[in-house]
């Protein structure tokens, strides 16, 4: 409202209101997701044209996203009961009050800290406001209700091609696969011919299964190292068919090449450098919406955002990458 500038390139007259903040929200509820992806894809055609989109290398890495939705409030799915009324049943069925007693907040949280076992599951509680958020364990080590984004990186040029948002209790080695496959679609929207060939990741994503399932599907190879096992433990393939063996040992001989170390030491600056940008000096680590439709639509075209400015640094050459 006191930008004339601003209001020049928007079209907006000295005399007009400006638009209220809050229409940004309108028009995201009323766009659908596909029009979001088509301006996400519209910037990767863009560095396409400018010879900043590779896609050949392609490093994947999570972060968590707290969700708008606070941990106090969650309720049992079975019953509906907050955590305070839970607590009281357990008080009565234990015996320490009666039927028809109250018992107080301090009693209340007395017994909840003596209470052995103690576990909140996603089977077992939901938030009323934002059902589709789960607790999780953030990477400060507080416990939230959160959501889970995940960015698949061009290593050779910071281009985000891919970044879902997944619900934050499915595992790493659960949402490669799909990451993976989104980037190779986002690049073919985009005009590119390339095709997805290394994936690295860290050892979060190692098994045998999503081995497997990547050496399938040719010419993707993984560079994931393993995580260390325990003194003395030594791994069997009883149980296992020879193809997960066979995968586990081609990415075991690729990670042990100093190629793979490089490329790991790529994908730990640059894939955490678009996190930084993103969820830290960008501000979207707390997301201010719910439902995992409406954290998905903003949280692309914030990754949008930082592909334009790459674009932008590398065609006017000013400008500092967290600016």
């Amino acid at each position: 409202s006191d930008s004339l500038s601003l209001r020049k390139f928007l079209g907006i007259a000295s005399t007009e209101d400006s638009p209220e903040h809050s229409s940004l929200s309108v028009i995201r509820e009323r766009l659908p997701s596909e029009v979001h992806k088509a301006v996400f894809v519209w910037v990767l055609e863009l560095a396409r044209e400018n010879d900043l989109l590779d896609g050949k290398t392609v490093g994947v890495d999570s972060t968590t996203l707290e969700a708008n939705a606070a941990m106090k409030s969650i309720v049992r799915k079975d019953t509906g009961e907050d955590w305070q009324e839970y607590v009281t049943s357990l008080m009565r069925e234990a015996g320490t009050v009666g039927p028809d007693e109250k018992p107080t907040i301090d009693e209340i949280i007395r017994f909840d800290k003596s209470r052995k076992d103690k576990k909140v599951s996603n089977e077992d509680w939901e938030s009323p406001s934002d059902p589709d958020s789960r607790i999780a364990k953030m990477k400060d080590g507080t416990t939230h209700l959160a959501y889970k984004a995940e960015h698949a990186v061009d290593l050779n040029t910071e281009m985000i091609i891919a970044a879902e948002v997944y619900y934050a209790n499915q595992g790493d080695t659960q949402t490669l696969e799909d990451t993976v496959q989104e980037a190779q679609v986002n690049l073919q929207e985009a005009g590119s011919t390339v095709q997805v060939e290394d994936v690295v990741a860290d050892k979060g994503y190692h098994s045998a299964e999503t081995l497997e399932t990547f050496a399938e599907h040719t010419p993707f190879r993984t560079y994931i190292p393993e995580p260390k096992r325990p003194a003395g433990q030594t791994r069997t393939w009883t149980d296992k068919p020879p193809e997960q063996k066979d995968a586990v040992y081609a990415n075991r001989r690729r990670t042990r090449g100093d190629r793979s170390k490089q490329m790991q030491r790529e994908r730990s600056e640059k894939v955490e450098r678009t996190f930084a940008h993103m969820c830290e000096t960008g501000g979207a680590r707390r997301t201010w919406l719910q439902g995992i439709e409406k954290v998905r639509k903003r949280y692309l075209i914030a990754a949008m955002a930082h592909n334009l400015g790459r674009l932008m640094r590398e065609l006017f050459g000013m400008g500092t990458p967290r600016g």
